[in-house]
């Protein structure tokens, strides 16, 4: 028996070609739902749908910039008129900007929020206009801790995070009476392609388990990283009907590292 009830079900998952979104992307087609992968790396998606395919799976790849809303209509019409209706969708496309708030330029504020925050809108919009006259569907954005505490050098990332949290969450009020549930996974540090860009040498997942007084971050209570499976079963339970009266809900999954705040 699928413990999940995840068979047949119809999930776009965005970001889905590496990282936390792939994780999710595997761990929803081994619990028998059928994935389509929105990502703007072509070259990495493509990769990842001719292993899945090779294997059985029955999943789609569509190259997108998720930011461009004209462009993420189109490809969410194409998955309704082509696939089937969306059940779940996923919110995991996400950028990373390091820089003190002195030093940020303009690009990289908005780019930050145009994928991290307007992003999130974008697709969920989209997809919850289809939700809506089913009144079934569940909805679940990946957030970060970030949105939890201050972190130097981390404004743009966390502001954005704390957009798309607090979006989900509203979305999740105004399309409960169409039993459509909004939540978000706030991942800490995890063992991913965006974790590794910040470690200045090999002993950076000590560094970060341990804490940095120097910008205020608190090291890891659990004494480890995060891999993304572990951020992927928290999706998959928040997505399915095992979840069937939870909406609005911030998981935080990051072994403590915000104190529970």
């Amino acid at each position: 028996m699928n413990y999940l009830k995840m068979k047949g079900k119809i999930a776009l998952v965005t970001g889905g070609a590496q990282g936390i979104g792939e994780s999710v992307v595997r761990a929803l087609i081994a619990s028998g739902a059928v994935v389509a992968i929105l990502d703007h790396n072509a070259a990495k998606l493509d990769s990842l749908v001719k292993e899945l395919k090779l294997q059985g799976c029955n999943v789609t790849a569509f190259p997108v910039d998720i930011s461009n809303s004209k462009a993420v209509n189109t490809v969410v019409d194409l998955i309704e008129d082509d696939i089937g209706p969306i059940d779940i969708l996923v919110n995991v496309a996400g950028v990373l900007c390091m820089e003190r708030i002195s030093s940020l330029s303009d690009q990289d504020w908005e780019k930050t929020f145009a994928v991290n925050s307007t992003g999130a809108f974008n697709v969920s919009r989209s997809v919850s206009k289809y939700m809506i006259p089913r009144k079934n569907g569940s909805i679940v954005t990946i957030g970060s801790n970030a949105t939890r505490v201050p972190r130097i050098a981390m404004a743009a990332y966390a502001a954005s995070k704390a957009a798309a949290t607090m979006f989900t969450k509203c979305l999740g009020l105004e399309l409960a009476q169409y039993n459509i549930r909004c939540n978000i996974v706030s991942p800490g540090s995890t063992d991913t392609e965006m974790q590794w860009s910040l470690w200045k040498d090999e002993n950076g997942a000590r560094a970060v388990i341990e804490g940095s007084p120097e910008v205020f971050k608190i090291g890891i209570p659990l004494n480890k990283i995060a891999i993304p499976s572990d951020i992927a079963d928290a999706v998959l339970f928040l997505a399915s009907e095992r979840a069937n009266h939870i909406t609005m809900i911030d998981l935080c999954v990051d072994g403590g590292a915000t104190l529970g705040v």
